[in-house]
């Protein structure tokens, strides 16, 4: 009976976010103050890579801090996180890691605007904005991971206010982000150095913006067909 009534009166997801935000933020504050945060920020990788040199458990949970502080902020170009990845860990495993912290990044922020701050953000936040994530959904997240006409911060604060669902929040993410930092790591591993990797980057964006037209239009279509069902049962 004492049990149910706690339940009552705490929410414990809140709870248990709330707390992981605490120890994320101190973590957070003895980051930003260490040498090694200021290297990341000058793009000092020499200096990167000897420090973290005999600690790669240290180098992938830093490198999992720094792309949440680059989701929350975008005081660090995105570009250079995977480079620094990359020189750390080695293209696949750069990439990788890159892509999955970027993920785990962007859920973090998008549930805290959702549970924790979306009163102190909804004031900061264009209507607009938040009305075409509304309307869009998925197809917004999506597209505004391959095409970032859209700061990142922005879109996972976008996200956490409006009303859609963390499953496809997160898949949009996941794809989208997969697309585009793929083609951003092309440039730190040295792959577009020559006329044939030339032609393969821009065979790829062909691609990305076609399945991304595709997609939008496909989009359209299922709204189309869904407003002439309800025209149709509502006669």
């Amino acid at each position: 009976m004492n049990r149910l009534k706690i339940d009552k009166y705490i929410n414990w997801k809140v709870l248990f976010l709330a707390i992981a935000v605490i120890l994320f933020v101190s973590f957070f504050d003895s980051i930003t103050k260490s040498l090694l945060f200021k290297a990341v920020k000058a793009g000092d990788i020499q200096y990167i890579r000897a420090s973290l040199a005999d600690s790669w458990l240290y180098a992938y949970s830093l490198m999992l801090v720094i792309m949440v502080i680059q989701n929350s902020f975008t005081v660090i170009p995105l570009i250079l996180v995977i480079t620094i990845n990359i020189a750390l860990f080695g293209f696949l495993n750069g990439f990788l890691w890159s892509w999955f912290t970027s993920v785990i990044a962007a859920v973090i922020i998008f549930l805290a605007v959702r549970y924790l701050f979306s009163d102190f953000v909804s004031k900061r936040i264009s209507a607009k904005q938040l009305r075409r994530m509304e309307e869009r959904g998925f197809m917004f997240v999506f597209s505004a991971r391959v095409l970032p006409f859209i700061p990142t911060s922005l879109i996972n604060i976008l996200g956490g206010l409006s009303t859609i669902g963390l499953k496809g929040f997160t898949i949009g993410t996941a794809l989208g982000n997969f697309i585009y930092f793929f083609l951003l790591a092309l440039v730190p591993a040295g792959l577009m150095s020559s006329g044939i990797n030339d032609f393969m980057f821009y065979g790829l964006t062909a691609a990305v913006l076609a399945f991304l037209i595709w997609l939008r239009r496909f989009n359209g279509r299922k709204k189309i067909k869904m407003t002439m069902k309800s025209v149709w049962f509502n006669r």
